[in-house]
């Protein structure tokens, strides 16, 4: 069974990650293919709107698959992870046409991230964004990754969800302006549809223009290539990190040392 499916439908596409009995959980393949979907939309003039979702109604995406966690062994694993994870997300945020994250169920970590990286949200109540690895990984983000959040969530809201490794469910997000529809499971479908036809329907270099101006603006604040790297390194070389991952496919707690 193939783990992302990709469809067309007059000047919609959409990506549908199909790994439901891991609550589409991200492999690397998964992670390419987004990379190809984009590319794909970019090169056919007729797509004017992605749209991402997950399979099953249960997750949008619960994260990385954490099994690919267990064979880093030196300090440069961790910068490749998080230099590979943001060129998923830049070349997610850098597709010229509009993009919509239908989320379902759980959006955490990286799903979190793919789904803050759209241009809008879509949500039922039951939804929730998380990215939990103060409780679960104890490891970090990219510099890249942290701006996008801030971006979208603000400094405050961030803060508040990666320290406590809290769940923020559908309404909540909605107040935050992190979701830009909320609306039942019954509904979202056809909610996502129509937004998206309505974009379609719109002034294509208009949308374009306004997605770039707005992404360069936003891309101007974050930090040089390399300058997260130390903090990168501090986290998943940690002890803290290799305890996390063990207790995580352990479906233990994990027991923090802080070292």
């Amino acid at each position: 069974m193939a783990h992302t499916v990709f469809e067309t439908d007059g000047p919609l596409a959409t990506l549908t990650f199909n790994r439901p009995e891991a609550r589409n959980a991200m492999t690397w393949e998964m992670y390419e293919s987004l990379v190809a979907s984009c590319d794909r939309v970019d090169a056919d003039e007729a797509i004017r709107v992605l749209i991402l979702k997950g399979a099953g109604g249960k997750a949008f995406v619960a994260g990385t698959d954490i099994a690919q966690f267990q064979n880093f062994n030196n300090r440069d694993d961790g910068l490749k992870y998080e230099e590979r994870l943001d060129h998923v997300l830049d070349r997610l945020e850098r597709v010229t046409k509009p993009t919509i994250a239908q989320v379902e169920g759980v959006a955490a970590g990286g799903g979190c991230a793919i789904a803050l990286t759209c241009d809008l949200r879509v949500a039922t109540p039951e939804a929730s964004f998380a990215i939990p690895i103060a409780r679960t990984l104890g490891n970090c983000l990219s510099g890249a990754s942290y701006s996008r959040l801030v971006d979208v969530m603000g400094p405050a809201a961030v803060k508040d969800m990666l320290f406590t490794g809290r769940l923020i469910g559908g309404a909540e997000a909605y107040a935050l302006g992190i979701v830009n529809r909320l609306v039942s499971d019954l509904e979202i479908g056809q909610t996502v549809r129509a937004l998206a036809a309505e974009i379609a329907a719109n002034a294509p270099l208009t949308l374009r223009a306004t997605k770039e101006m707005i992404r360069r603006v936003l891309a101007a604040r974050r930090l040089p290539p390399g300058q997260d790297a130390d903090i990168v390194e501090l986290c998943y070389t940690s002890a803290d990190f290799r305890e996390g991952v063990t207790a995580f496919l352990a479906k233990r707690k994990p027991v923090w040392s802080g070292t």
